[in-house]
């Protein structure tokens, strides 16, 4: 049997029942995972994540742009999944982000929010907070949707 961890949430065998338990359990040992990052809302049109500032840092004990940049790609990814649906991958293929202000301390809150949601791209704006609902950073997410169109 397949558990939710063992599968990729690249491909979708069918679309799961709680989309949340899905991608938080097949994030399991992943880079999402090793910052941090979970999951609590998630449709294609609008994901919601967290991620520790701690252990996300750079040098200067802000937060890492690329921390940042990871949690975006993370939300748009996942997004772009759920929006392709049962027998299709996607994959980002482009990413920008602007970076705001520094975070020292507590936990950002990603929230992704489709702009696009076509037959073959799929593309997020990702608004990046910090605990005091201040703008951290903006990212914009675009994955290209590959493999068999179901029908909607």
């Amino acid at each position: 049997m397949t558990t939710a961890a063992s599968r990729s949430p690249g491909i979708l065998e069918a679309p799961p029942e709680d989309p949340v338990a899905w991608i938080n359990a097949a994030g399991e040992h992943t880079l999402a995972d090793r910052m941090g990052i979970t999951f609590h809302e998630a449709t294609p049109q609008r994901l919601v994540a967290t991620m520790p500032v701690a252990g996300n840092t750079q040098l200067y004990r802000m937060l890492h742009g690329g921390a940042s940049a990871v949690l975006a790609e993370s939300l748009g990814s996942i997004g772009a999944v759920l929006h392709a649906g049962e027998g299709h991958i996607a994959v980002g293929v482009d990413l920008n982000a602007t970076h705001h202000r520094a975070v020292r301390t507590g936990t950002v809150t990603g929230v992704a929010t489709a702009l696009h949601l076509g037959r073959t791209t799929a593309t997020y704006e990702v608004v990046i907070s910090d605990e005091a609902g201040r703008r951290v950073c903006t990212a914009r997410i675009t994955c290209a949707v590959h493999g068999r169109r179901r029908d909607r």
